[in-house]
């Protein structure tokens, strides 16, 4: 680390420690949320899980940074899942034209939508796999500074120490009122796999195209795909052969 960086970083390790002090387990992402935006050109943040290559939304700092999370999930395309599925940070400089809007074409034009010009997303995790992705969101155009960069691993660096170090609920055999919402985060992941193989065996068809119309069906009805798992495990919805 260069010398006149040490003041940024101790300013920044020292927002962090304030935005979780006195944090329960389950609210840690959400409060880092927040501090990367106040610590960044960010207008929000979000971060989400990677199980089985899809992302699991975790927290947000606002409503649309929890909206671009489940479209990604939706549609199996965006930034943070190709963060995930790489390994690399994800810049989007530009999602109004030019390359950037052609990597993702129908997640640009949602976030251009909702005002969101550019997104950073970074893989949390460490040598033994990704975790998830910390997405960040601006709505102007253009790229972090390297001094924000430098910030925004920080920051996904603590994010990273705090899901390894987050309870499951299941430990001493039980569940503990800090792992809650882990397991019930589980729990709806759990009901969209439970509606892939309905719809396996509804139409007689494999994994991969079963999720393929849970999405498709989600996204021409602007719908989540936890939305359609839900309507189908309740039997709302039934999927027919064509």
């Amino acid at each position: 680390m260069r010398p006149r960086d040490e003041p940024e970083r101790a300013r920044a390790a020292e927002a962090i420690a304030d935005g979780v002090r006195d944090a329960e387990p389950g609210e840690i992402p959400r409060r880092l949320c927040h501090v990367a935006v106040r610590l960044l050109p960010v207008a929000r943040a979000s971060v989400s899980l990677c199980h089985e290559g899809m992302p699991v939304p975790l927290s947000a700092s606002d409503d649309r940074a929890a909206y671009l999370m489940e479209v990604q999930a939706t549609l199996g395309d965006g930034p943070c899942l190709h963060a995930a599925r790489t390994g690399s940070p994800v810049i989007a400089s530009d999602l109004a034209g030019g390359r950037d809007a052609d990597r993702w074409p129908v997640f640009a034009q949602q976030a251009t939508a909702l005002g969101v010009r550019a997104v950073c997303a970074l893989p949390l995790g460490d040598d033994a796999g990704c975790l998830g992705t910390l997405d960040l969101y601006r709505d102007v155009p253009g790229l972090l500074s390297p001094r924000d960069l430098r910030t925004a691993y920080l920051v996904a660096g603590v994010m990273t120490v705090a899901l390894m170090a987050l309870p499951t609920g299941e430990e001493n055999g039980g569940r503990s009122s800090d792992g809650l919402w882990l397991s019930d985060l589980a729990t709806e992941h759990d009901e969209v796999y439970q509606a892939i193989g309905m719809v396996m065996a509804q139409l007689g068809v494999g994994s991969d195209e079963a999720l393929a119309r849970l999405r498709g069906h989600a996204f021409a009805r602007g719908l989540t795909v936890l939305d359609v798992a839900h309507d189908v495990v309740a039997h709302r919805e039934r999927f027919e052969r064509d």
